[in-house]
């Protein structure tokens, strides 16, 4: 049998053992565990994470490379308590990649924004790495990460590292000392920006619910067309074939035809 008929022969339910290499606390209820990969991934997609016992998630894939992948996990629950007792060299059970990701050819000699909000940098989060260290393939390149306070400030090692090689706005939404940065909600800081060519720019938003209506808003107030923002829609997906309908919204299912989309595209979908 060919190595091509043997892949579509695979269960796509089956897992893969994967070993924890290292392990990275971001925030008190936030770990980022390293594991070996041999994944072909594209940034933004996630896989599906489990533990036999315990059940299974979605959870976005936060880096890579051709050797290890990374996963930024919340403790809310059975499966990520029990995976946050988890040490280096113990294994978890991965299946995937799913969804589409962010393909960065559509943003190549442009000038690419992320705006992140919360743990939804953890999703873009490749994308920020594999962008500042290829600038010469962008025009310019910004990213705005906002948080609830300092204490859920996540990636401080790689923020401090993106610094020193493009323009990063770091801001929390309550007022408290974070490296002396900005205070407030990461949509007053987009009213500030000043775009000077709006027909070569692409801007990413991820984030809560309402952090990105808001801050697609005031993309919109400065004159970005619809068709020039990406999203990633990542709430209520399950089972990562489109088999459940959980995250089915309208006639999409997120899971599937996301969870990066054009916003022009998807905009008059309701949740």
């Amino acid at each position: 049998m060919s190595l091509t008929a043997e892949k579509s022969l695979k269960n796509p339910y089956l897992s893969q053992k994967a070993e924890i290499l290292e392990i990275f606390q971001e925030t008190e209820i936030e770990y980022t565990f390293r594991l070996e990969s041999d994944f072909e991934l594209n940034f933004g997609q996630f896989l599906e994470v489990s533990i036999p016992g315990y059940g299974e998630a979605p959870i976005s894939v936060s880096n890579f490379t051709d050797q290890w992948l990374e996963l930024t996990i919340r403790k809310v629950g059975k499966l990520t308590d029990r995976i946050h007792d988890l040490e280096e060299g113990d294994y978890l059970y991965l299946r995937g990649p799913y969804g589409n990701g962010f393909d960065f050819e559509n943003y190549q000699d442009k000038n690419l924004i992320i705006a992140a909000g919360g743990t939804g940098l953890a999703p873009v989060r490749s994308l920020i790495e594999y962008a500042g260290n290829n600038l010469d393939q962008l025009s310019d390149f910004e990213v705005l990460a906002g948080f609830k306070d300092a204490g859920s400030l996540l990636f401080e090692r790689d923020i401090k590292r993106w610094r020193q090689k493009f323009d990063v706005l770091l801001t929390v939404d309550k007022t408290c000392d974070i490296w002396g940065e900005c205070v407030g909600l990461i949509t007053e800081h987009i009213a500030e920006l000043h775009l000077e060519n709006i027909a070569n720019t692409e801007v990413i938003v991820v984030g809560p619910p309402p952090m990105m209506k808001y801050s697609i808003i005031e993309f919109q107030k400065l004159g970005v067309p619809d068709d020039q923002i990406w999203v990633s829609y990542e709430r209520k997906m399950h089972c990562g074939l489109g088999k459940c309908g959980h995250c089915k919204i309208e006639d999409n299912y997120v899971c599937i035809d996301g969870p990066v989309y054009n916003y022009a595209e998807v905009k008059e979908i309701r949740d």
